[in-house]
């Protein structure tokens, strides 16, 4: 009997999408056509590739309305920030496309008589891209996008919350004329992407989700010599600095914790603030985040949506009940929020104080509306903070003093360091982490070379 993935909508509870499983015959024929197409493709010129990826985000453009609205039934977005994703998909790709030439270049040394030596970026293969539902387009893109602009052949699995987003890539990439099998989508279950990350064919795992399912795939792959690139998850800190422009730093900072119900890899969960200006920067940030609207994404009014499902909402209340009973104060009220139901995904947003890191919500990934504040007393506990965790994905100082930011972030433990600006990807900079936010690299000419592998040309002339 052929199973089938069921997507309820965190909106309302509606089935938005029903499609069967891939069994390990279809798995077997997706991957077998990749390679045969592979094969082809990587003889493609760089300048046909580049086209049919301005095609590709050309198409997936036109679409934007109707993408938005179908994200937001899918994984709850409101409606006002939803079309943004596709926004940052064009960026991305165009980007990435911009870069190409340049970074799969031949790699040439110094001239030397009577020979021609170089370096060539070859494509690997088959490069398996297994996205997460929280940012479905721009988590895909970064591996998808590249992978095939360096001359690999992709099979996309998304998540079981967000399989229409694969099929739109796949839509798009049908307008733009790519031969049939350069990208592929395939729904299937946990144990069977497992299974075929492990598979003989698959010659890159480009990951993004959690810590213990990164593991899971490192452990698939590892009995292959093959690259696993792992975005996983991450405790995002921010340092608001004595000469902090205040007002700039809250409006950042509550767009950073709160944008998507602070469902992002990327997204602030723990802000460290001077001392000299804690008091004023905790009461200005908790009226910003009073005058969210939690409520029906689908309404353009609404700033702050579900979070994914009922589970998630009741991880982010556990964090906050334990956080309060362990000393912390919550400045915000359910009840100014009607929307917030418990035992379903429309959950309060939330500012703590008076916390430490001997609580969850300071040292746990939260991926939820919420949100703690503690006081620091200068820039050395401020690093010490930030460093006291086992994620490092990104973290950003709120400061007037450039030098000291450059100097404080290389001191930081992150994989990106920002000052006066967070959340956000600049697709012409690596996107990597430390610790458990991965290992890896998207994104920039550099995401380039892990899509790749260098093989030297050492030619002598003949009678040199």
């Amino acid at each position: 009997m052929t199973q089938s993935l069921r997507t309820l909508s965190p909106v309302d509870g509606r089935v938005v999408a029903e499609r069967p499983l891939a069994d390990a015959a279809a798995i077997a024929g997706v991957l077998e056509r990749s390679r045969r197409a592979a094969r082809d493709w990587r003889r493609t010129p760089i300048a046909e590739r580049v086209a049919r990826i301005g095609g590709f985000v050309e198409a997936f453009v036109a679409r934007r309305d109707a993408i938005a609205e179908e994200l937001t039934w899918q994984m709850g977005r409101p409606i006002a920030h939803s079309p943004g994703e596709v926004g940052g998909l064009e960026e991305r790709a165009r980007a990435m496309a911009e870069l190409a030439p340049g970074a799969l270049a031949d790699v040439r040394p110094p001239p030397r008589p009577g020979f021609e030596r170089f370096v060539r970026r070859e494509p690997l293969g088959v490069v398996l891209t297994i996205a997460p539902w929280n940012y479905p387009f721009l988590t895909a893109v970064n591996s998808v996008v590249p992978a095939i602009l360096a001359g690999n052949a992709v099979i996309l699995r998304h998540s079981a919350q967000t399989p229409l987003c694969a099929e739109r890539f796949a839509e798009a990439f049908a307008v733009a004329d790519l031969p049939e099998g350069v990208f592929q989508v395939l729904h299937c279950g946990h144990a069977e992407a497992l299974r075929l990350v492990a598979t003989p064919g698959i010659d890159y795992v480009a990951f993004t989700g959690s810590v213990a399912a990164g593991r899971a795939v490192q452990e698939a792959a590892a009995t292959r010599f093959i690259g696993v690139g792992l975005e996983l998850g991450g405790k995002d800190p921010a340092y608001v600095r004595a000469d902090a422009d205040l007002d700039a730093a809250v409006a950042g900072l509550v767009d950073g914790a709160f944008f998507n119900a602070g469902q992002s890899c990327c997204g602030i969960e723990r802000i460290y603030v001077d001392a000299a200006l804690h008091d004023r920067f905790v009461e200005a940030f908790r009226a910003g985040v009073a005058a969210y609207r939690l409520g029906d994404p689908l309404d353009p009014e609404t700033t702050l949506g579900p979070v994914v499902r009922a589970s998630a909402a009741e991880h982010v209340r556990g964090q906050i009940a334990d956080a309060v009973a362990a000393g912390a104060r919550a400045l915000l009220s359910p009840t100014d929020f009607p929307a917030d139901v418990p035992g379903t995904p429309y959950l309060a947003p939330q500012v703590l104080v008076d916390v430490d890191h001997g609580m969850r919500v300071m040292t746990e990934e939260s991926f939820g509306p919420v949100v703690g504040i503690q006081r620091v007393r200068g820039d050395d506990e401020a690093v010490a903070r930030m460093n006291d965790s086992d994620y490092g994905l990104t973290a950003s100082i709120w400061s007037r003093d450039l030098d000291v930011a450059q100097a404080l972030g290389e001191r930081v433990e992150t994989g990106t360091w920002f000052l006066n600006r967070c959340d956000y990807l600049d697709p012409h900079l690596a996107w990597t982490g430390v610790k458990d936010s991965g290992r890896g690299c998207t994104l920039s000419r550099l995401g380039y070379e892990v899509l790749t592998r260098p093989k030297s040309f050492h030619l002598r002339h003949a009678g040199g």
